[in-house]
């Protein structure tokens, strides 16, 4: 079986060198590069890779930690890349939705929507495809206010590993006509299909902003924060997020241009990124302002204030020390970085009880940790300090930290990541689906990627 000519392939090495990278530094190998540009095309590429019994691992905008967009060094996996695929963008402004192709990225998505007052509200440090987002179900900054991709989607177009193209869910929100196929293939990867198009609800661009960066009283105190917050203020309250003194002082260090926001340039050892927003304001309401001002002094007067100071500033100028958190970190050294879920209560202690144990065990080990306080997501990123990562250590080290996530906190050990190579053996080992369904799962992953 060959291809048709129109759909575009790449095969020399040098042509192929930017898909066959990613972000944390995985390389692989691959005989052939696809560039799918319509549905269509794609269906005749998996079809292909059945008839010739060839892994391919899909690829979007490339910007996951985990791996899972890249080949393995085999030089046997096609890389099924998902970046011309822009055939639809179809705005429905009375029903606030909108059809799209995978390889649309979110920054051209939501600069297309403003003029309409619109957007697809998923906050992230980086701009990955639509695509990617749907097969990871990726959470963001302000999952606290508008929830993960999963709430977000109405339908998607997924095509299967033998060529055939499924139409699954619609624009209509309230339809209980049959179950809702289109969630197994939010968040898993793309083990049972490829999608191609997404039908997404939109939300109105927020107008008014107030933010603050926080410093507890103790980690305990952030809880009794959030939890004070979310009373008094509801659906006002858009994001919690935390910052670790050591992410912080890399990230300065990384940014020049960042302002230290702290009194003498002092970083603390935890800090809270807290965001009140809206998308418009009446004539009657309270500016977010002061709001914000308002239920924090608020805290203060709570037994045993969680408050040791709040600072306050320009939305932007706060959210730039957050979105460039990764990339300080990333420039620490040799990372080995963990994406984790737990309840709201168990964070802080994992985190207090992991920071401890690898003090330990690993001395040459250094927490660089921030996440999403308010959904119970945790970006753990280990920075070893004292050179290259050997071979074999890195395992390791994630054995180590992902027995205490699961056996000890109920965790999740990929909380908007997905699975990829890196997680793998832990899906194996600690999935709670039933057997037969998991054994199918993992077949569809070796298959893909040549396991």
């Amino acid at each position: 079986m060959s291809l048709p000519a129109e759909i575009k392939t790449l095969s020399d090495p040098g042509d192929m060198a930017g898909y066959l990278q990613g972000v944390r530094g995985e390389a692989g190998k691959s005989p052939v590069v696809f560039l799918p540009e319509t549905t269509a095309q794609v269906a005749e590429c998996l079809r292909y890779c059945a008839q010739e019994n060839l892994p391919y691992v899909p690829q979007s905008g490339n910007t996951g930690l985990v791996g899972a967009s890249v080949p393995d060094d085999s030089g046997t996996t096609a890389v099924l890349s998902l970046s011309r695929l822009r055939e639809t963008f179809d705005l429905d402004l009375a029903n606030r939705s909108l059809r799209v192709s995978a390889g649309f990225r979110l920054s051209e998505v939501n600069d297309r929507l403003a003029e309409h007052g619109l957007c697809f509200p998923i906050d992230l440090g980086s701009d990955p495809m639509i695509g990617g987002m749907v097969a990871t179900n990726t959470g963001g900054g302000r999952f606290l206010r508008y929830g993960d991709v999963r709430r977000n989607v109405l339908g998607l177009t997924v095509a299967l590993e033998g060529g055939e193209v499924l139409e699954l869910g619609s624009p209509v929100r309230k339809d209980n006509t049959g179950p809702d196929w289109k969630q197994i293939h939010i968040g898993t990867s793309g083990w049972f299909g490829t999608v191609t198009e997404a039908i997404l609800n939109l939300e109105p661009v927020v107008t008014e902003q107030a933010t603050a960066i926080v410093v507890p009283a103790s980690d305990d105190a952030m809880l009794t924060l959030l939890r004070h917050l979310e009373t008094r203020v509801g659906p006002l309250l858009s994001a919690f997020e935390f910052m670790s003194r050591a992410a912080m002082v890399h990230t300065f260090a990384h940014a020049s241009a960042l302002k230290n926001p702290f009194p003498r340039g002092e970083i603390p050892a935890t800090a809270l990124l807290i965001e009140l927003s809206r998308p418009t304001r009446a004539p009657w309401d309270t500016p977010l302002d002061e709001v914000l001002e308002a239920v924090l002094a608020e805290a203060w007067h709570l037994n045993e204030a969680p408050i040791a100071d709040a600072l306050f500033g320009r939305p932007e100028e706060i959210w730039s020390l957050r979105h460039a958190l990764s990339e300080g970190v990333k420039s620490a050294g040799p990372l080995i970085a963990f994406d984790l879920g737990f309840t709201r209560d168990k964070v802080i202690a994992f985190r207090t009880e992991m920071t401890q144990r690898l003090a330990k065990d690993f001395p040459m080990i250094e927490v660089c940790d921030f996440g999403h306080l308010g959904d119970g997501g945790l970006h753990f990123n280990l920075v070893k300090t004292d050179g290259p990562i050997a071979p074999g250590f890195e395992r390791i080290l994630r054995d180590y930290v992902v027995r205490y996530v699961v056996d000890d906190y109920d965790g999740s050990f990929s909380a908007e990541h997905g699975i990829g190579p890196k997680n793998l053996r832990y899906y194996e080992a600690h999935s709670t689906m039933p057997s037969r369904l998991l054994e199918l799962q993992l077949d569809l992953f070796r298959r893909k990627n040549g396991a």
